[in-house]
């Protein structure tokens, strides 16, 4: 699970930077960023809930 949200977290990275390159895909950035915030935030929480100490 915690590499397919990496994976998540790279693409909406990748989204972001090419709806800011490319000029008419605007839009495409704000929605980088959005999916890009919810997924980190997504991760922090079910990190900090689940305990796991080494």
């Amino acid at each position: 699970m915690g590499g397919f949200l990496a994976f998540l977290l790279i693409a909406w990275l990748v989204l972001s930077v090419l709806g800011f390159v490319i000029k008419g895909l605007l839009w495409l950035t704000f929605v980088g960023i959005v999916l890009f915030v919810v997924t980190a935030i997504f991760l922090w929480l079910k990190r900090k809930t689940s305990g796991t100490t080494r």
